[in-house]
């Protein structure tokens, strides 16, 4: 078991998260000031920080001291740390010390490839796409006025479990009851606070979930809500995510453009029909390429394509051979969603990382992949990563031209509000510092994720949010 011994600081968070990038089953143990790993070497090492801010990991006579200039306490923890463990480890990470969900954070501050390089041992390519990523998002950020909201509208429902999720725990088809009851909870919370709401709306989000479970008349009723209680005008961009070609019928696309809405999703995770059998996904690829071209015939202009990389039953080949027929299906923006364990998922932890690499290199075939959409003119507008992702690499968002989706900038880049509606949705604020110009002092207020609560109690969460936002 490898025990890091913490001194001259109580950062625990910054260290546990520096070694779950290389060990499993991190304790923190305060009373002996010590971070553990249960699946480490047997070895005691010390992270120091001294009195001038310097941190310092050692162990066994050998001493780890990061160059350049101390940065802040956490940031600098966690520089000596990942040296001493790549040193122990044999092993780098993609994203070098950076244990942070949004990587365009630094990058902002970093402003350079070379400087995250140099100060946070991120590598050349995953610098490269940072930067790329960050200016792109600043550039949308920009777009949205920051006394302006975003709107979420959630329906956290799905036909049925796919094996990698653990979002819905049943599936869905069996509780169609159940799933009208949230639809008609939805449409009265919508309406009891969107009347307060006194601020310009200007981006729309309607997701998952799955929004098109929803029955043709209940999808066309909340559709019907959200317009007339909302104030959305013609610049405000709206997206459905339609998600699964298996709920997607004419109707609900008819139901859609009828409101003037042009994006969607239609997200594949694979173009592999026998994966997703095994993943429990009641489709097919060929349904995906029909349900994709019924929509384009219909107009919608903008649609988005979602694929995993590091699915079981999956090599590194299956999955860029997925993302070149996608590539031909020519959408506006594909995304790229590295797996990971999500707590509650059937999938293992083993299985999701791949640990004997039976399946090829995830990172060669995630960097191929991106090589593939840079060349078909695609460029990336937003990121994120996870905790427990494959091999510790990321989820990007790709657009062609000037089709990047403001929702997600908005949602991602935590610089502007969002108003969230439904069970499991969060809405936040973003509040300025003093001397930060892209951070942000950020406050969350969270519905239930219990959808059976929520449908009892949608009178309190609309309650609380208009506290929350002061309507």
């Amino acid at each position: 078991m490898l025990e890091v011994k913490l001194k001259g600081h109580g950062k625990y968070y910054c260290v546990s998260d520096v070694v779950r990038l290389f060990y499993d089953v991190i304790c923190e143990d305060k009373q002996r000031g010590s971070v553990t790993a249960e699946s480490g070497p047997d070895l005691v090492i010390t992270c120091e920080l001294e009195q001038g801010g310097r941190s310092v990991t050692y162990y066994d006579g050998k001493t780890f001291v990061p160059e350049g200039e101390p940065l802040e306490a956490g940031r600098e923890i966690r520089r000596s740390l990942y040296l001493a463990l790549c040193e122990i480890s044999g092993r780098t990470m993609p994203w070098g010390c950076l244990t942070g969900i949004r990587p365009t954070l630094v990058a902002y501050e970093e402003k350079t490839p070379a400087s995250l390089i140099e100060r946070y041992y991120v590598s050349p390519d995953k610098a490269e796409l940072a930067c790329r990523t960050a200016e792109e998002e600043l550039r949308l950020t920009e777009l949205i006025p920051e006394e302006d909201l975003s709107i979420y509208v959630g329906i956290p429902f799905c036909p049925t479990r796919c094996s990698y999720c653990s979002f819905i725990s049943q599936d869905i088809s069996h509780h169609m009851d159940r799933l009208t009851a949230y639809g008609k909870a939805l449409e009265s919370e919508i309406r009891l606070l969107a009347p307060r709401i006194g601020r310009k709306v200007s981006s729309l989000y309607v997701g998952g979930g799955t929004p098109t479970v929803l029955p043709e008349a209940e999808f066309r009723s909340l559709l019907d809500c959200i317009y007339d209680e909302i104030a959305i005008d013609g610049n405000c961009e709206v997206t459905v995510e339609a998600g699964r070609p298996d709920t997607i019928t004419e109707d609900k696309l008819l139901a859609m453009r009828e409101h003037g809405i042009t994006r969607i999703c239609i997200n594949p995770q694979t173009m592999n029909s026998g994966t997703l059998a095994k993943l429990n996904r009641k489709h097919t690829a060929e349904d995906i390429v029909r349900v994709y071209e019924m929509a384009r015939a219909m107009g919608f202009g903008s649609v988005n394509m979602d694929l995993i990389a590091g699915l079981p039953y999956e090599t590194a080949e299956d999955f860029t051979a997925s993302l070149r027929r996608v590539i031909e299906l020519d959408p506006a923006n594909i995304t790229i969603h590295t797996l990971y364990k999500k707590r509650r998922a059937e999938l293992s932890k083993d299985t999701v990382l791949d640990r004997t690499g039976s399946r090829g290199s995830l990172e060669d075939a995630v960097r191929e992949g991106y090589e593939m959409l840079d060349a078909a003119g695609y460029h990336p507008y937003y990121m994120y990563r996870q905790k427990d992702t494959g091999h510790g690499l990321e989820n990007t968002g790709f657009a062609k031209g000037d089709t990047g989706c403001i929702y997600n900038v908005a949602m991602m880049t935590d610089m502007r509000d969002v108003l969230s509606f439904g069970a499991g949705s969060s809405s936040k604020r973003c509040f300025r510092q003093d001397g930060e110009e892209y951070k942000r002092r950020v406050e969350r207020c969270f519905t239930t994720k219990n959808a059976i609560e929520y449908i009892k109690d949608y009178q309190k969460a609309a309650e609380r949010k208009a506290e929350f936002f002061g309507l």
